[in-house]
């Protein structure tokens, strides 16, 4: 017999579950309500057509933005679509999950305090999924040029990479750990941003230009060496993201109920049924960037009571940006600035608080914050690959490259999350793929020649 009780709602749910099925639905549904046909237009009949525009120039894949957005006005989407990916062949996730508030959008010259930029994540976003809608195909490749290419990592970097070297000839074979591809997008992005299985969808497209291969659960340095990727390969590309959380450093980091915040999301993004998830009463995020920011929206609207996201100095400082902490605001998170967490209190190897300091004030203070459930989001950090001899030069822990994103060993290129400098954006990422390919183009067409 099934035991039933109410949600906050009222709605009768078994026991155990916090919410109704209706209810997770809803709460993870997407995020963003697209535009229809003729709002599309009417969005895209604001746009100046700015010569030299800032919002091209603030987009890190350099996508020719007024031109997307005329093609639009004129309602030919399919073309708005083909100028959109030749630039980022994900511009269908980037129109999902961009920062554009911080971007594009920041950089509109209608965006100031008398008007409102023009909705250009949107409008990209209206344009890809047309043109996915009809099924049209903007690529093709050129004729194979006999070399042979490995990426490792089928994350936004690699398989950008991937697209671009297959359509000038080249053979490509990517190495992915993952069971799935498309790493941050797959696994990493707030479940709201990325609804509906898009993720693979977009794999799906990018892998049908041909000459790609992706093995999954296959790591390097374990499952194949990198010594072997260098001997049987004309070019190795380094897109492996970042997989290792930051610790803090606290005694009782280990203890039941202090989880990484990735993996949970990992976790919540490959979940059949989001009523099994462990979910707490009094939740603390640890952090005050994006993955802070979505593991407390996520998990409040997983039936969390209580969720407070702690940053240890004051919101201007938060990698998030203002719109994300009023997004979790108004989901009803808390954030407490100035927080600095200095010990962890444990009962039986079981989270019970976090102790703080407020760090504004010189010798401020301390005070617990009562918590079952503590989510670690202070960075990542580059996941170790056993490469025996072979050593890159790194710096704070990433890979170092030149302005053709090569790195210190010769044959091999590296981009995304994993270099040196980079701000940790899907987005740029993928232009790092795109800027590699053709490096190693470059270099494996010339020493034909």
């Amino acid at each position: 017999m099934t035991v039933f009780s109410s949600n906050s709602s009222g709605q009768s749910v078994p026991a155990g579950r916090r919410l109704s099925e209706a209810d997770y639905q809803a709460n993870f549904a997407d995020i963003h309500t697209p535009l229809d046909a003729r709002s599309a237009v009417v969005e895209a009949d604001r746009c100046y057509y700015c010569y030299g525009a800032p919002c091209q120039t603030a987009c890190p894949t350099g996508i020719d933005v007024p031109s997307f957005i005329r093609m639009i006005g004129q309602k030919n989407e399919v073309g708005a679509a083909g100028v959109i990916l030749s630039e980022n062949i994900m511009g269908g996730t980037c129109a999902r999950a961009c920062p554009v508030e911080t971007l594009c959008e920041d950089a509109c010259v209608r965006n100031t305090e008398d008007d409102r930029p023009i909705q250009i994540g949107l409008l990209q976003r209206f344009a890809t999924d047309r043109a996915s809608e009809l099924g049209a195909k903007f690529f093709t490749r050129e004729p194979e040029t006999g070399h042979r290419v490995a990426i490792v990592g089928a994350g936004p970097a690699g398989l950008s990479c991937a697209h671009r070297l297959a359509t000038l000839g080249h053979d490509v074979v990517v190495y992915e750990a993952q069971e799935k591809s498309g790493g941050l997008n797959e696994y990493g992005l707030a479940a709201y941003k990325m609804a509906g299985d898009y993720a693979q969808k977009e794999v799906e497209d990018i892998l049908s230009i041909g000459g790609i291969i992706i093995k999954h659960g296959v790591k390097v340095g374990e499952d194949v060496s990198f010594a072997e990727l260098q001997t049987n390969y004309d070019a190795v590309f380094m897109g492996v993201g970042l997989g290792t959380s930051k610790a803090m450093q606290l005694d009782g980091e280990q203890a039941s109920g202090v989880i990484n915040a990735v993996d949970y999301i990992h976790q919540l993004r490959q979940a059949e049924d989001l009523g099994k998830l462990s979910v707490g009463q009094n939740i603390v995020v640890i952090g005050g960037g994006m993955t802070a920011i979505d593991i407390a929206i996520q998990i409040k609207r997983l039936g969390a009571a209580n969720v407070t996201m702690a940053y240890r100095r004051g919101k201007e400082h938060m990698n998030a940006s203002l719109e994300e902490q009023e997004f979790a605001l108004n989901e009803g998170v808390h954030i407490a600035h100035w927080a600095q967490p200095v010990s962890l209190h444990t009962e039986q190897g079981t989270i019970t608080g976090v102790e703080f300091k407020k760090a504004n004030i010189e010798g401020g203070e301390t005070y617990i914050m009562p918590t079952d459930m503590l989510f670690k989001a202070i960075g990542q950090s580059l996941t170790p690959i056993n490469m025996a001899t072979i050593e890159f030069v790194k710096s704070y822990g990433k890979y170092e490259v030149d302005d053709e994103l090569r790195t210190s060993l010769p044959g091999v290129w590296a981009g995304g999350d994993c270099v040196a400098g980079s701000d940790d954006l899907a987005v740029s990422a993928v232009q790092d793929g795109k800027l590699a390919a053709l490096s190693i183009h470059n270099t494996l067409t010339q020493s034909q020649a």
